[in-house]
């Protein structure tokens, strides 16, 4: 029997390899995962020395890009985003694209504002690198120093800067893309999933967002994660994440293998 895809979308400044652990769990738990990465992504490796690629990718490139993964398979797929990935799945599954969609600590939709992110090393510069000290300051502000640092070496890449300006950071206008038809009510199922530590894209704004989705008849549910960072789905306590995850998929009918038609 066919098993139910699973489409795992990385954010900014995170690997594809970040879904690893979740990739592995979702199998064992009998879904089709697969984390496909960005447009012209290869390993975590060859995107730091050579991030030339990744300097060209915006927010629509993006969504188009995960949009054919998903529209690729027999079955409508889970789409499970992080960050930017969280606000792409959001898009995809109130565009009805996809069977449901989780969205973790992702970047807020329809206006919602956000925090700064950090800056480019100079004028003009392409890309948007965290050092290890940064990347523990807002991203992983809640672990240890040396959890952080293994988390960098293993998993942190540059990220476009305009990426960021299409998004509508430092009061750029946002991209079409950074939004979802809230009030669709024949879309699949949303969760949207924040840690009440983070420091890039706080609980308050994915509160904000959840409360857009109010008018809506279709499934909305909100899971606030207490002590956790905007590193949720890599560190220590990611698997906590996960099983929430699976366990509100199997609750709300989205089972690994659909049934028999």
């Amino acid at each position: 029997m066919e098993r139910t895809p699973v489409v795992f979308i990385n954010g900014a400044w995170l690997h594809a390899l970040s879904w690893e652990s979740w990739v592995r769990r979702f199998e064992s738990r009998g879904f089709a995962a697969c984390a496909p990465g960005w447009p012209g992504e290869t390993t975590a490796r060859d995107a730091r020395a050579s991030p030339d690629r990744l300097a060209r990718v915006g927010l629509d490139a993006l969504t188009e890009h995960f949009a054919r993964v998903v529209r690729s398979f027999d079955t409508a797929p889970v789409i499970v985003g992080h960050s930017v990935g969280g606000l792409i799945a959001q898009h995809l599954v109130t565009a009805d694209v996809g069977r449901a969609a989780v969205a973790i600590a992702p970047v807020p939709v329809n206006g919602v504002p956000l925090p700064a992110p950090a800056a480019p090393e100079g004028p003009g510069e392409p890309l948007v690198r965290l050092s290890p000290e940064r990347f523990h300051h807002v991203f992983a502000n809640t672990l240890g120093a040396e959890e952080s640092r293994r988390l960098h070496e293993r998993y942190v890449v540059p990220a476009p800067a305009r990426l960021f300006t299409d998004l509508g950071c430092g009061g750029a206008v946002r991209s079409p893309r950074a939004a979802a038809d809230v009030g669709n009510a024949r879309r699949g199922p949303l969760l949207l999933v924040s840690g009440q530590e983070d420091r890039l894209v706080p609980d308050a704004a994915t509160r904000a967002v959840f409360k857009q989705y109010g008018d809506t008849t279709a499934v909305t549910d909100l899971k606030q994660f207490p002590d956790r960072a905007h590193s949720l789905v890599v560190d220590s306590g990611w698997r906590s994440v996960a099983d929430y995850v699976l366990g509100w998929l199997s609750r709300r009918g989205v089972c690994a293998r659909p049934p028999a038609r």
